[in-house]
């Protein structure tokens, strides 16, 4: 994306955790970015914070940690590799709703809402097809902890768990419910 903005004259590059507009904005909008950012405590209050009387922060995060696409990362990742992966202190990237309603009224009026659609993920030729969902986004940051061998060993047993939570239908497809926070 990074390389197809750049033959724009408006790109700014710069990291959200820490970004300031260079002049004031009225607003602010995140689809799909902020949930990769910890602190939320600290960022989306800052964030809020940037912006004038009337303006708004509109955002949109997925809140999957705790299905079991995402859950099953985990558990197969601290099954198989304990020496790499320690889920302990483990904690959901995006909170419960109400931590936003909490954390942003200071600034205005809140509201804070929950979908959660049921997505039809179409057969694939080699696997499940919620492991090719994940593979660019929740998946990436363990495979990129793991050798080749690691790596085929881990797909397997992921897709193994996934065939149990997520059964293929007639046609080879499967339904994914996936839920997303949205607040403004």
């Amino acid at each position: 994306m990074l390389a197809k903005a750049r033959g724009y004259d408006a790109l700014i590059e710069a990291d959200v955790a820490d970004w300031v507009p260079q002049e004031p904005v009225g607003v602010i909008f995140s689809n799909a970015c902020l949930h990769w950012l910890p602190d939320h405590e600290r960022v989306m209050p800052r964030l809020a914070g940037l912006l004038p009387e009337n303006g708004v922060l509109a955002v949109q995060m997925p809140r999957q940690q705790m299905a079991p696409s995402h859950a099953t990362l985990r558990a197969v990742a601290s099954d198989l590799f304990p020496d790499q992966f320690d889920f302990t202190h483990w904690r959901p990237e995006v909170a419960e709703p109400a931590a936003y309603q909490r954390m942003l009224s200071p600034f205005g009026a809140v509201t804070v809402w929950e979908t959660e659609n049921l997505q039809r993920l179409s057969p694939v030729a080699k696997g499940h097809p919620v492991r090719h969902f994940t593979q660019s986004t929740a998946m990436r940051p363990f495979l990129e902890k793991l050798n080749v061998d690691e790596r085929a060993e881990f797909i397997g047993a992921y897709e193994a768990a996934l065939a149990e939570f997520y059964p293929a239908e007639a046609d080879g497809s499967v339904l994914f419910p996936f839920r997303r926070l949205f607040f403004t």
